[in-house]
């Protein structure tokens, strides 16, 4: 599947079977972290067949069931948008794979959790991982012109960067995020939310396999 294809065809997904991921899998997602880690200075962990931070014993847990492997994602204090943008990365990667994904904030047991977390650290998020019971279904979606300032001269890698932006996950669904372009310049956005670095983070990745890097710079 090329990157359009990724990113339609994946949703969030908050109900998984009891099929463990194949090992070629797990090592091309570790192997993924790892470089993902080095690059941005994360500390991202994959954590497999552990069933407590969702309870996956228990018939429902939050909004989520079956969930016993997932991603922590953890780094520096501050890195709320790295976050985003590289754990947009890996759940595309996942999707690549064959398996589904969902971002998850609040509905997950944190104690439960047994991360490694560095005094400077903290775990922002996890994101749920495995074979879904379906695809998920496709969310609505805002208009281009309530994201960014697209007219009709507009470069076709901006209509494009637009598109992809409004294909990602954000809390909620809220796509508070926004895209201006002056020539080759474009500045990313969000309005200020809980969320709202790490849902600008997912934003400019799509963006940016929209666009295509080599047509644009960020302002």
């Amino acid at each position: 599947m090329n990157a359009w294809e990724l990113m339609r065809a994946r949703h969030a997904v908050r109900s998984y079977v009891n099929h463990p991921i194949e090992a070629e899998k797990v090592a091309a997602l570790q192997q993924a972290i790892e470089d993902v880690n080095r690059e941005a200075g994360l500390h991202i962990q994959l954590f497999t067949e552990e069933p407590e931070a969702f309870n996956a014993n228990a018939a429902h847990y939050g909004q989520f069931s079956g969930c016993r492997n997932y991603l922590a994602m953890v780094g520096p204090k501050d890195a709320d948008e790295a976050i985003g943008y590289y754990g947009e990365k890996l759940v595309l990667l996942a999707q690549e794979l064959g398996l589904n994904t969902c971002w998850v904030a609040l509905t997950f047991r944190k104690n439960a959790v047994t991360v490694d977390i560095a005094p400077e650290e903290k775990l922002h998020v996890v994101i749920a991982l495995g074979y879904g019971e379906t695809q998920g279904v496709q969310h609505k979606s805002k208009a281009a012109s309530a994201v960014s300032n697209l007219s009709d001269s507009s470069p076709q890698w901006f209509r494009d960067g637009v598109e992809a932006a409004l294909l990602a996950p954000t809390a909620i669904n809220q796509q508070k995020f926004s895209f201006t372009q002056n020539g080759r310049r474009v500045k990313a956005r969000t309005k200020l939310t809980f969320y709202g670095r790490m849902d600008l983070g997912i934003a400019k990745y799509h963006f940016e396999l929209g666009a295509g890097k080599e047509n644009f710079d960020w302002a």
